[in-house]
Protein backbone atom coordinates (compact mmCIF):
# COMPACT_ATOMS: atom_id res chain seq x y z
CA UNK A 1 0.00 0.00 0.00
CA UNK A 2 2.70 2.35 1.00
CA UNK A 3 4.84 1.60 -2.05
CA UNK A 4 1.73 1.56 -4.32
CA UNK A 5 1.02 5.54 -2.75
CA UNK A 6 4.72 6.23 -2.88
CA UNK A 7 4.57 5.42 -6.63
CA UNK A 8 1.63 7.96 -7.14
CA UNK A 9 3.12 10.58 -5.20
CA UNK A 10 6.43 10.52 -7.41
CA UNK A 11 4.21 10.24 -10.48
CA UNK A 12 2.16 13.29 -9.31
CA UNK A 13 5.58 15.24 -8.34
CA UNK A 14 7.04 14.41 -11.85
CA UNK A 15 4.06 15.82 -13.74
CA UNK A 16 4.10 18.85 -11.72
CA UNK A 17 7.66 19.51 -12.53
CA UNK A 18 6.55 20.94 -16.03
CA UNK A 19 3.17 22.83 -14.61
CA UNK A 20 5.33 25.84 -14.57
CA UNK A 21 6.34 25.82 -18.44
CA UNK A 22 2.63 24.76 -19.28
CA UNK A 23 1.71 28.16 -17.22
CA UNK A 24 4.21 29.89 -19.18
CA UNK A 25 2.62 28.91 -22.35
CA UNK A 26 -0.80 29.76 -21.61
CA UNK A 27 -0.28 33.21 -20.32
CA UNK A 28 2.07 34.21 -22.79
CA UNK A 29 -0.22 33.28 -25.52
CA UNK A 30 -3.20 34.67 -23.55
CA UNK A 31 -1.44 37.97 -23.12
CA UNK A 32 -0.67 38.26 -26.94
CA UNK A 33 -4.09 36.49 -28.47
CA UNK A 34 -5.79 39.51 -25.94
CA UNK A 35 -4.24 41.98 -27.88
CA UNK A 36 -4.21 40.76 -31.34
CA UNK A 37 -8.39 39.93 -30.65
CA UNK A 38 -9.32 43.28 -29.37
CA UNK A 39 -7.75 44.81 -32.16
CA UNK A 40 -9.17 42.53 -34.95
CA UNK A 41 -12.24 42.95 -33.21
CA UNK A 42 -12.37 46.79 -33.67
CA UNK A 43 -11.44 46.02 -37.54
CA UNK A 44 -14.75 44.36 -37.87
CA UNK A 45 -16.87 46.82 -35.35
CA UNK A 46 -15.51 49.72 -37.65
CA UNK A 47 -16.05 47.38 -40.80
CA UNK A 48 -12.80 49.50 -42.95
CA UNK A 49 -13.59 47.61 -46.21
CA UNK A 50 -9.59 46.27 -46.88
CA UNK A 51 -9.19 45.29 -43.02
CA UNK A 52 -12.22 43.84 -43.07
CA UNK A 53 -11.78 41.71 -45.65
CA UNK A 54 -8.30 40.32 -44.34
CA UNK A 55 -9.80 39.96 -40.46
CA UNK A 56 -12.52 37.45 -41.98
CA UNK A 57 -10.33 35.88 -44.52
CA UNK A 58 -8.07 35.19 -41.20
CA UNK A 59 -10.77 34.22 -38.57
CA UNK A 60 -12.28 31.99 -41.81
CA UNK A 61 -8.77 30.39 -41.89
CA UNK A 62 -7.83 30.05 -38.11
CA UNK A 63 -11.75 28.25 -37.05
CA UNK A 64 -11.81 26.02 -39.85
CA UNK A 65 -8.37 24.30 -39.45
CA UNK A 66 -7.11 22.29 -36.56
CA UNK A 67 -5.16 24.04 -34.11
CA UNK A 68 -2.24 20.79 -34.77
CA UNK A 69 -1.90 22.30 -38.74
CA UNK A 70 -1.72 25.99 -37.63
CA UNK A 71 1.24 25.16 -35.35
CA UNK A 72 3.13 22.95 -37.68
CA UNK A 73 2.63 25.66 -40.21
CA UNK A 74 3.97 27.87 -38.13
CA UNK A 75 7.21 26.03 -36.82
CA UNK A 76 7.77 24.14 -39.76
CA UNK A 77 6.64 26.82 -42.22
CA UNK A 78 7.78 30.25 -41.21
CA UNK A 79 11.29 30.06 -41.21
CA UNK A 80 11.49 28.43 -44.94
CA UNK A 81 9.05 31.52 -45.85
CA UNK A 82 11.25 33.88 -43.96
CA UNK A 83 14.26 32.42 -45.60
CA UNK A 84 13.01 33.57 -48.96
CA UNK A 85 13.49 37.51 -47.49
CA UNK A 86 16.54 36.20 -46.07
CA UNK A 87 15.36 36.06 -42.61
CA UNK A 88 17.13 32.98 -40.77
CA UNK A 89 14.42 32.26 -37.51
CA UNK A 90 15.76 28.61 -37.55
CA UNK A 91 17.60 29.06 -33.92
CA UNK A 92 14.19 30.78 -32.15
CA UNK A 93 13.64 28.81 -29.35
CA UNK A 94 10.63 26.73 -30.05
CA UNK A 95 8.55 28.52 -27.43
CA UNK A 96 8.62 31.40 -29.47
CA UNK A 97 6.79 29.35 -32.62
CA UNK A 98 4.31 27.89 -29.78
CA UNK A 99 3.28 31.26 -28.62
CA UNK A 100 2.77 32.99 -32.12
CA UNK A 101 0.73 29.42 -33.23
CA UNK A 102 -1.65 29.68 -29.78
CA UNK A 103 -1.67 33.33 -30.42
CA UNK A 104 -3.05 33.38 -33.65
CA UNK A 105 -5.61 30.52 -32.91
CA UNK A 106 -7.19 31.88 -30.08
CA UNK A 107 -7.11 35.40 -31.38
CA UNK A 108 -9.80 34.45 -33.36
CA UNK A 109 -11.90 33.18 -31.24
CA UNK A 110 -11.38 36.26 -28.83
CA UNK A 111 -11.81 38.60 -31.36
CA UNK A 112 -15.35 37.39 -31.57
CA UNK A 113 -15.53 37.16 -27.55
CA UNK A 114 -14.72 40.89 -27.71
CA UNK A 115 -17.04 42.24 -30.69
CA UNK A 116 -20.23 40.16 -29.14
CA UNK A 117 -19.18 41.90 -25.64
CA UNK A 118 -18.59 45.28 -27.27
CA UNK A 119 -22.29 44.83 -28.97
CA UNK A 120 -23.51 44.58 -25.40
CA UNK A 121 -22.75 47.37 -24.38
CA UNK A 122 -24.86 49.94 -26.90
CA UNK A 123 -24.36 52.59 -28.99
CA UNK A 124 -26.03 55.25 -26.57
CA UNK A 125 -22.73 54.86 -24.41
CA UNK A 126 -20.56 55.70 -27.35
CA UNK A 127 -22.52 58.69 -28.29
CA UNK A 128 -22.55 59.71 -24.62
CA UNK A 129 -18.66 60.04 -24.63
CA UNK A 130 -18.76 61.85 -27.99
CA UNK A 131 -21.25 64.35 -26.28
CA UNK A 132 -18.61 65.12 -23.75
CA UNK A 133 -16.17 65.50 -25.95
CA UNK A 134 -14.23 62.24 -26.35
CA UNK A 135 -12.76 61.19 -29.10
CA UNK A 136 -13.54 57.53 -30.59
CA UNK A 137 -10.30 55.98 -28.93
CA UNK A 138 -11.04 57.52 -25.61
CA UNK A 139 -14.50 56.84 -25.47
CA UNK A 140 -12.84 53.11 -26.50
CA UNK A 141 -10.51 53.02 -23.77
CA UNK A 142 -12.08 54.79 -20.78
CA UNK A 143 -15.56 53.78 -21.40
CA UNK A 144 -16.49 51.01 -24.38
CA UNK A 145 -13.82 48.22 -23.28
CA UNK A 146 -13.83 48.24 -19.35
CA UNK A 147 -17.64 47.70 -19.90
CA UNK A 148 -17.18 44.95 -22.29
CA UNK A 149 -14.21 43.29 -20.68
CA UNK A 150 -16.71 42.93 -18.16
CA UNK A 151 -19.34 41.41 -20.24
CA UNK A 152 -16.95 38.48 -21.72
CA UNK A 153 -15.79 37.42 -18.75
CA UNK A 154 -17.60 34.43 -18.47
CA UNK A 155 -16.73 33.59 -22.23
CA UNK A 156 -12.86 34.62 -21.66
CA UNK A 157 -12.91 31.89 -18.77
CA UNK A 158 -14.11 29.47 -21.12
CA UNK A 159 -11.37 30.53 -23.87
CA UNK A 160 -8.37 30.60 -21.04
CA UNK A 161 -9.49 26.45 -20.40
CA UNK A 162 -9.41 25.68 -23.56
CA UNK A 163 -6.10 27.30 -24.76
CA UNK A 164 -4.67 25.64 -21.41
CA UNK A 165 -5.98 22.20 -22.98
CA UNK A 166 -4.34 23.47 -26.12
CA UNK A 167 -1.24 23.68 -24.81
CA UNK A 168 -0.87 19.86 -24.66
CA UNK A 169 0.31 19.53 -28.20
CA UNK A 170 3.57 21.55 -27.27
CA UNK A 171 5.10 18.24 -27.08
CA UNK A 172 4.65 17.92 -30.82
CA UNK A 173 7.55 20.03 -31.53
CA UNK A 174 9.68 18.92 -28.70
CA UNK A 175 8.67 20.85 -25.90
CA UNK A 176 8.62 18.92 -22.42
CA UNK A 177 5.91 20.27 -20.79
CA UNK A 178 3.26 18.60 -18.71
CA UNK A 179 2.44 16.23 -22.02
CA UNK A 180 5.50 16.10 -22.65
CA UNK A 181 7.00 14.83 -19.48
CA UNK A 182 3.83 12.03 -19.44
CA UNK A 183 5.46 10.80 -22.60
CA UNK A 184 8.74 10.64 -21.23
CA UNK A 185 7.50 8.57 -18.23
CA UNK A 186 5.08 6.55 -20.63
CA UNK A 187 8.88 5.27 -22.41
CA UNK A 188 10.29 4.86 -18.93
CA UNK A 189 8.15 4.03 -16.38
CA UNK A 190 7.63 0.22 -15.72
CA UNK A 191 6.06 0.73 -12.32
CA UNK A 192 3.17 2.55 -12.81
CA UNK A 193 0.74 1.96 -15.61
CA UNK A 194 -0.82 3.87 -18.58
CA UNK A 195 -4.04 3.90 -16.57
CA UNK A 196 -2.70 5.26 -13.57
CA UNK A 197 -0.11 8.36 -15.46
CA UNK A 198 -3.32 9.62 -17.47
CA UNK A 199 -5.28 9.76 -14.57
CA UNK A 200 -2.92 11.88 -12.99
CA UNK A 201 -2.00 14.25 -15.72
CA UNK A 202 -5.79 14.30 -16.03
CA UNK A 203 -6.05 15.49 -11.80
CA UNK A 204 -3.65 17.95 -12.91
CA UNK A 205 -5.48 19.82 -15.62
CA UNK A 206 -8.55 19.22 -13.82
CA UNK A 207 -7.50 20.76 -10.96
CA UNK A 208 -5.86 23.92 -13.03
CA UNK A 209 -9.13 24.83 -14.67
CA UNK A 210 -10.42 24.47 -11.15
CA UNK A 211 -8.48 27.57 -9.92
CA UNK A 212 -8.85 29.23 -13.54
CA UNK A 213 -13.03 28.99 -13.22
CA UNK A 214 -12.62 30.23 -9.50
CA UNK A 215 -10.31 33.23 -10.32
CA UNK A 216 -12.82 34.60 -12.97
CA UNK A 217 -15.60 33.92 -10.65
CA UNK A 218 -13.96 36.21 -8.40
CA UNK A 219 -13.09 38.43 -10.95
CA UNK A 220 -16.83 39.13 -11.84
CA UNK A 221 -17.73 39.33 -8.63
CA UNK A 222 -15.59 42.16 -8.19
CA UNK A 223 -16.52 44.22 -11.21
CA UNK A 224 -19.80 43.64 -10.41
CA UNK A 225 -20.33 45.18 -7.11
CA UNK A 226 -17.72 47.95 -8.08
CA UNK A 227 -14.91 47.32 -6.17
CA UNK A 228 -12.16 47.81 -8.67
CA UNK A 229 -13.22 49.68 -11.67
CA UNK A 230 -11.24 49.16 -15.18
CA UNK A 231 -11.79 52.79 -16.38
CA UNK A 232 -9.99 54.27 -13.67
Amino acid sequence: MNSGLAGWLDLFVKVMEKLPLTLLMLGLSLFFSIILGVVIAVIRIQKNPVLFQMATFYLSFTRCTPLLVQLFLVYFGLPQLLLVFHIDINSWDRLVFLVIAFSLHAAAYLSEVFRSAYMAVGKEQLEAAYSVGMSYSQALTRIILPQAFVISLPNLGNNIIELLKDTSLAFTIGIIDIMGQVRIILGNNHGMGMFQIYVVISLVYWGTCILIESAIGYMEKLFKKGRISLSE
